[in-house]
């Protein structure tokens, strides 16, 4: 098991587990140093690393740029990928037999990405986003295809507070025949968070419901914020 993997098995998943069935998100132990993830940021600006780049504003998306890396990943990338693949997996399951829909992931990700190939998704996902002052992030779900796994992880790469200021993770959740519900996580330098990638079962009058969940982050106050999005689904 290599540094990476260490670090996933650490986290308390069952408390992970009943953190995101209560709030659609949960955050995880850090996952990279500060060394690591200062390395990744730094990967931002060499072109030979990415598939695309896109302009937040120019597609109405917010404010800021992000960028897909493309093969091969940098071990980072690919280690906590393939790591926390399977700790997600009994929750995903979990929820799609509450829901009563079909479970087709299979128990490893390089299998579950190969349906994806298979179906037309085989662009890969990995993301490195960079955000500066009054850059935003506007609420959107990571959905490229048919083929959906439905939690994603983020994770930090600055140190809030000192490299920059605002730049809260925000979800928000539409729930049944409600007023929708936000939940706002700073998250730790070097730390992740799991959350819902399009909905996530809730209680309701006839059982359980599908509840839409949207992501974003709030307006960057100062400095400079990075981070990196681990998508466990290809794209078309």
């Amino acid at each position: 098991m290599d540094r990476f993997a260490n670090r996933v098995a650490k986290a308390d998943w069952q408390a992970v587990a009943a953190e995101v069935d209560d709030y659609g998100c949960a955050l995880l132990p850090q996952l990279l140093t500060p060394t690591e993830a200062a390395k990744i940021a730094g990967l931002y600006d060499d072109d030979e690393r990415f598939r695309a780049t896109i302009n937040m504003a120019r597609h109405r998306f917010g404010e800021g740029e992000y960028r897909y890396f493309g093969e091969p990943f940098p071990e980072a990338v690919q280690s906590l990928r393939q790591a926390l693949y399977p700790r997600l997996l009994p929750i995903a399951r979990d929820w799609y037999a509450r829901l009563g829909r079909e479970a087709e992931w299979p128990d490893t990700l390089d299998e579950w990405l190969e349906i994806c190939h298979r179906a037309g998704q085989t662009r890969p996902t990995p993301i490195l986003l960079r955000y500066g002052p009054g850059d935003w992030n506007a609420l959107h779900r990571d959905l490229y295809g048919d083929k959906v796994f439905p939690l994603q992880v983020v994770i930090n790469l600055n140190d809030p507070g000192v490299d920059h200021t605002g730049g809260e993770f925000l979800l928000v959740e539409q729930r049944p025949r409600a007023q929708s519900r936000g939940t706002a996580t700073l998250i730790p330098h070097g730390h992740g968070l799991v959350f819902t990638t399009r909905d996530r079962p809730v209680k309701s009058a006839r059982g359980w419901s599908a509840s839409p969940v949207r992501h974003g982050v709030s307006a960057i106050r100062s400095g400079q914020r990075h981070t990196l999005g681990l998508v466990f689904h290809d794209a078309k």
